[in-house]
């Protein structure tokens, strides 16, 4: 077969000319070598987001997060004064691990007063300082102000709880959004407070997952039942509307979505019946003026902006409710995925009918990308060949895994002994 034209000038890829158009390697999602280095240059260094503020809603309340890929416990929690806070989940006496319940790996959340420690009674308040040790007489020259729960970096942005592992982060969190990220600060996510969330264990890097939900590419041959015909038709060119990079951030926007809602083909009946599904209710309440950076390519019609935020988070806007990804790590080649959907509260039992349905058929469509994963990693692993072409519509792809590669040589050159 003969070679096919290159894309017309001015294609996304060719916007961005240090990211280039040759075949890239996929050895950064199958080498375990190269991950330990991506556990200590990218999720110990890069700002990560581990929940929302509405699960903090009461002084006392607070929640821990496993972070396998940092080899550490967190726990957050909203002070006295109100503030949100993040400290290592570990007791500073014999290093047992400070909140847990029945399975010291299994995350929790609930309220208290303090945090008391299982094995012998260490206390420290909501602020983390050390308040109460047993039989203090019997240590030598204890000093509790020495002694408080090791403190991890925090900060919120629109209602998003971000930590940072890094001793010293190299950028605040609003800096290292950016401006494209930042673009959504009007955005009304306190108002989206209903929400339905699933959690699966997958066996891929967490990069080739994240790979799915960065082109579309894939719809018409993976997603064949759930769009139209005009888009089943492999050369109907189905593409997505604007492209953006900022820094190592992504966004992918399509366009009017919504205008395939009354193709009944490709609907499950239950989507017909609810009229919600694949892109949520038909019908959203208003909740506002929506920002400007919502849709920065400024389509019209403009349907979904997927925000892409490094390393492991998606967030998928469709005007009026949203939808979550947090990629984890937990080895070279297995990672977790957390997601939800967040909608306003109902109003109605039509309404939260309506909810729970796109719920469902939302879930239905990320596992049939998630179905491809192993077959992905079990391929990639063989090592059988390595140089891959992407197309013009899979430059997100080709961003992140530079991006990646960019962080670990970074921090390669950082750690380097000098001289060598």
């Amino acid at each position: 077969m003969g070679r096919w034209p290159k894309p017309a000038e001015g294609s996304w890829t060719e916007h961005y000319p240090e990211l280039g158009t040759g075949p890239i390697s996929f050895r950064d999602s199958t080498s375990p070598e190269f991950y330990e280095l991506e556990r200590e240059a990218i999720f110990k260094r890069a700002w990560l987001n581990v929940g929302r503020v509405e699960e903090l809603p009461r002084v006392g309340s607070y929640f821990t997060k496993e972070i396998e890929a940092a080899r550490t416990s967190v726990v957050v929690v909203k002070g006295k004064d109100e503030a949100i806070r993040a400290f290592y989940n570990v007791c500073r006496h014999r290093g047992n691990k400070l909140v847990w319940n029945d399975f010291p790996h299994e995350e929790t959340s609930g309220t208290c007063r303090q945090f008391t420690c299982k094995y012998h009674g260490w206390r420290y308040n909501l602020e983390g300082a050390l308040t109460f040790v047993q039989q203090p007489q019997e240590f030598f020259d204890l000093d509790a102000a020495d002694y408080g729960l090791r403190p991890v970096h925090c900060d919120v942005w629109n209602g998003f709880i971000f930590i940072n592992l890094d001793e010293q982060p190299r950028q605040g969190l609003r800096e290292f959004l950016g401006p494209m990220v930042t673009g959504l600060d009007d955005y009304p996510f306190g108002k989206l407070t209903e929400r339905y969330d699933f959690l699966a264990h997958n066996n891929s890097n967490w990069k080739i997952f994240a790979d799915a939900f960065q082109e579309y590419y894939h719809v018409p041959s993976l997603h064949p039942q759930q769009v139209p015909s005009a888009v089943r038709d492999p050369n109907a060119g189905f593409e997505c509307a604007h492209f953006q990079i900022d820094g190592p951030h992504r966004v992918v926007s399509t366009a009017g979505t919504r205008r395939w809602l009354l193709a009944p083909e490709f609907m499950y009946p239950i989507e017909r019946a609810t009229r919600s599904g694949l892109v949520g209710p038909w019908r959203t309440p208003d909740i506002g003026e929506l920002p400007a950076g919502l849709n920065p390519g400024g389509i019209e019609p403009w349907g979904i902006s997927n925000f892409q935020i490094f390393p492991n988070l998606e967030i998928l806007i469709y005007g009026g409710w949203y939808l979550l990804y947090r990629y984890w790590p937990t080895s070279h080649n297995t990672h977790k995925f957390e997601a939800y959907t967040a909608f306003h509260p109902a109003r109605t039992v039509r309404e939260r009918i309506e909810h729970e349905v796109a719920a469902v058929v939302l879930k239905e469509f990320a596992l049939q990308d998630a179905g491809m994963l192993g077959g992905t990693q079990a391929a990639l692993e063989t090592g059988v060949v390595d140089e891959f072409p992407l197309n013009d519509q899979e430059i997100l792809v080709r961003h992140l895994h530079k991006e990646v590669v960019d962080w670990v040589s970074a921090y390669q050159r950082e750690t380097q002994p000098v001289g060598v």
